[in-house]
C-alpha cells in the first residue's frame, strides 16, 4: 500500500497532478479541487489512498489528514465509489461537510455532481455517528452525546427515539447523559 509520496509536480490539472518521485518515477495522483487548487510549491508531500482494482492502481491524493479521512469514510458507503467521493471532496470541506451530516441536508449533498436524492440520502444516513470524526473535531461534550447515542442505540431504543431525547439532555459527561436519557426514554 502507498500511504504518502513526495515528489515534484510535473503535470498539474484540475482533477489530478503527475507527480514526480526520486526515484525517478512519475505517479498520476486524482486530488480534490480543493487540493489542486492549494498546491502552489513544485515540491509537494501527499497523503494517499490507494485503490488496486482488477483493471487498474489508483492514487488519491490529499494535504489535509482531514479530508483523506472523509474520503476513506464515504468509499466504505455502498454505491459510494471513489470519484463520487472524490466529488464530495471537491465540493465541501471536512468541516463543512461534518456540519451538512450532523444537520441531515438532502438538499445540499444532492449539489455534488453524480449524487441524487437517494443516494444523499443513505450517505447521511450511514455518517450518522461519523460527522466529528470526519471533521477532526474531538470535542468532549459531542464525543459524549455520540458515547451515550452507541450506548441507548445498543439497549434497543430507535434512533429518532435517542436524538429526540438526548437533544433535551443538559448532562455534558457519557454516564450522566445516559442516565438522564434512560429516565425521559422510560416515561
Amino acid at each position: 500500500m502507498i500511504v504518502g509520496i513526495v515528489g515534484e509536480v510535473e503535470k498539474k490539472e484540475p482533477t489530478h497532478l503527475h507527480i514526480l518521485t526520486s526515484g525517478g518515477l512519475i505517479y498520476e495522483v486524482f486530488v480534490s479541487l480543493h487540493c489542486s487548487a492549494a498546491i502552489k510549491e513544485r515540491e509537494v508531500k501527499l497523503y494517499t489512498t490507494h485503490i488496486i482494482r482488477e483493471d487498474a492502481q489508483l492514487l488519491y491524493g490529499f494535504l489535509d489528514l482531514n479530508e483523506k479521512r472523509m474520503f476513506d469514510t464515504l468509499i466504505k458507503i455502498n454505491g459510494v465509489g471513489p470519484k463520487v467521493a472524490m466529488a464530495i471532496c471537491s465540493t465541501f470541506t471536512p468541516k463543512s461537510f461534518a456540519q451538512i451530516v450532523e444537520s441531515k441536508d438532502v438538499g445540499m449533498l444532492k449539489r455534488v455532481p453524480g449524487i441524487g436524492p437517494k443516494s444523499a440520502g443513505r450517505i447521511l444516513v450511514e455518517l450518522g455517528g461519523f460527522s466529528l470524526e470526519i471533521a477532526g473535531e474531538t470535542n468532549p461534550v459531542s464525543q459524549a452525546h455520540n458515547e451515550a447515542m452507541m450506548a441507548l442505540e445498543s439497549l434497543g431504543f430507535k434512533k429518532d427515539q435517542i436524538t429526540k431525547v438526548l437533544a433535551q439532555c443538559v448532562s455534558s459527561d457519557t454516564e450522566s447523559l445516559i442516565k438522564e436519557a434512560l429516565k425521559k426514554l422510560s416515561k
